[in-house]
């Protein structure tokens, strides 16, 4: 059969209960198998229900291949309105999510049918945090928890300035500035950014790009982050796994401050053992798996486990907020040592 024949044989098998599938996944953004298990399950018992020998059907009844079938036939639905459905697996549970993905506009601007343009700025402000400021070839935490984020409320003055000259430019008042967020503004949008699925928040308060975030934004970081020139091997601020090629924001780096290569925990055994010993593929330095990417570069570090134990001691009452003092000043040594 040709793709043409195919194409055109979609409407025919794109029934109620298909459409009811796509307005499910519309509105959840991303989707398990084990979440579509559970809204499968209830579209096949309503598309039963007037049959005599009609029974419910149970979540563990719907195979991963209807599932496929049904995810399929949505990305096919979709393509014309230059969406579709990709997946990845997360770099914690291991499961694997799906996602509707817009495949030609800014997923950055995306952000503006549902918030103003202080918030899609507070936004862009706090993304840039994560990948630049709080991601170093020192420390690569690529997360930042709400004491981070709230700092990031108002743009900073060269920001400001540029706003003010980019609005007089097209001919509005100084007034139409941005003029940034409160902090209890601040919390509700993060809050909104994880309801949404653009970020994750961890038990340890951080919040990073959520699964759904890193397939939709995989290009523009690379486009804004990293540097088109740079020689093979020079240090970037995206990285990919060197088993799976996504994007790592969770996982491991090489002891070698300057190698770039990178694993993510849910890949590292099986990558290891396919190789005769564990040593960087491209450096050949041991590979201790003590060097981390994300948070555990923050909360495996001597000064933050003292810090928390002192946190501890001193009872609830506070401890959340002498962590998250702590670190932002891991944090900031970290940039001064860069600097320097």
């Amino acid at each position: 059969m040709s793709d043409s024949d195919s194409d055109s044989d979609i409407p025919n098998r794109f029934d109620d209960s298909n459409r009811a599938f796509l307005q499910a996944f519309l509105a959840r953004g991303t989707m398990t198998f084990r979440e579509a298990q559970q809204v499968l399950a209830a579209i096949f018992t309503a598309q039963d229900k007037d049959k005599e020998d009609a029974e419910v059907t149970e979540p563990g009844q719907v195979a991963r291949e209807d599932f496929e079938s049904f995810v399929s036939a949505a990305s096919a639905a979709v393509s014309p309105f230059d969406m579709e459905i990709r997946s990845a697996t997360h770099q914690v549970t291991k499961e694997r999510v799906y996602a509707l993905v817009n495949t030609t506009s800014d997923p950055v601007t995306q952000l503006a049918t549902l918030h103003s343009a202080e918030e899609i700025a507070f936004v862009r402000r706090v993304i840039d945090a994560m990948f630049d400021k709080y991601n170093s070839p020192r420390m690569e935490v690529l997360c930042l928890d709400g004491m981070q984020a709230n700092k990031l409320r108002t743009a900073p003055r060269n920001e400001e300035n540029n706003n003010e000259n980019a609005a007089r430019e097209d001919g509005q008042g100084a007034t139409q500035s941005l003029k940034g967020l409160k902090s209890s503004e601040v919390e509700q949008v993060m809050h909104s950014m994880v309801d949404e699925g653009w970020f994750e928040r961890s038990r340890e308060g951080f919040y990073s790009l959520s699964p759904r975030a890193l397939m939709e934004l995989r290009q523009w970081l690379v486009d804004a982050y990293n540097d088109p020139d740079a020689a093979a091997g020079e240090w970037q601020r995206i990285k990919f796994c060197e088993a799976c090629r996504e994007i790592v924001t969770i996982g491991q780096r090489c002891a070698e401050r300057d190698c770039c290569v990178r694993l993510h925990d849910i890949c590292q055994e099986a990558f290891w053992k396919s190789r005769r010993e564990e040593k960087c593929p491209r450096c050949k330095r041991e590979w201790d798996g003590q060097h981390f990417v994300g948070e555990r570069a923050i909360t495996e570090t001597e000064a933050y486990q003292r810090g928390r134990r002192r946190s501890g001691r001193g009872g609830r009452g506070g401890a959340a907020g002498r962590r998250s003092s702590l670190v932002g000043r891991i944090m900031e040594d970290d940039e001064g040592e860069d600097e320097g």
